[in-house]
């Protein structure tokens, strides 16, 4: 029997961006993933499922918003009789130069309707807090400070004034360190940009990389753009006490 979710009341938590939100971390983690019915994904096809790592091929791959999400109920975050809800809405390789994420493409517009189905599932769901991650592909294709500055600034208030959601907490996070080293160029207007965002929004925050290890650095792959698993549940944990900071829980 299909499962009625209007019965439900939700935390809402928007994950959106490209490769590092959507998840692509391998090896080992030394504190897995324990599924839990207290929280769900809300996937790009609109179906709602128990949250968990995905497998790819023999790989389990992690996502941060677990983490994130583990750390929220483990500090009590979550009142009795509620849920949480990720909305998935990153996908790898885009970003705003390529028409993906900017106020009239696709991915934007998915989103915004993927938060609207949440909301609108229980009138007592609330949006609680907005991780992003991105930039690798706008980086690759040479953005500006302004221009990046511009595209994401514009994203994140149509976010907050069409939901009514002026305070709504976003965090967001920097590259992977190796990568970024190796392509300081390129790197430094976007993380720039990035930054100025987060110092400009008000409730928001920028989160750190350093010491978080690439997937080449967990599995010899060569991949060093993407975190690890393990890297992505410590940014998980970041992202929370980001946000903490943010909502004036410590």
């Amino acid at each position: 029997m299909l499962r009625d979710f209007s019965k439900e009341q939700f935390d809402v938590i928007i994950q959106a961006g490209q490769s590092n939100a959507e998840g692509c971390g391998m090896g080992r983690a030394s504190q897995p993933f324990e599924p839990s019915g207290d929280i769900l994904y809300l996937n790009g096809d609109f179906t709602i499922c128990q949250a968990n790592e995905r497998v790819w091929g023999n790989e389990i791959v992690g996502d941060f918003s677990l983490s994130f999400c583990t750390s929220y109920i483990r500090n009590g975050l979550l009142q009795a009789g509620r849920k949480l809800l990720v909305i998935r809405s990153s996908v790898g390789g885009t970003g705003f130069l390529d028409n993906r994420w900017g106020m009239t493409d696709d991915l934007y517009i998915r989103m915004m309707d993927m938060i609207k189905t949440a909301l609108e599932l229980n009138p007592k769901n609330r949006l609680v807090a907005f991780l992003w991650h991105q930039g690798e592909t706008d980086a690759i294709l040479n953005a500006t400070r302004q221009g990046h500055y511009d595209n994401l600034s514009a994203l994140l208030k149509s976010v907050r004034s069409t939901f009514k959601a002026e305070k709504l907490p976003f965090v967001a996070g920097d590259f992977v360190y190796r990568w970024k080293s190796e392509n300081v160029s390129i790197c430094e207007p976007v993380i720039a940009s990035i930054k100025d965002v987060c110092a400009d929004a008000g409730n928001a925050r920028f989160v750190e990389t350093d010491g978080l290890a690439c997937n080449d650095d967990a599995v010899g792959n060569q991949d060093i753009i993407h975190f690890s698993r393990e890297a992505l549940n410590l940014l998980g944990v970041r992202y929370f006490e980001a946000f903490c900071d943010i909502a004036g829980q410590r």
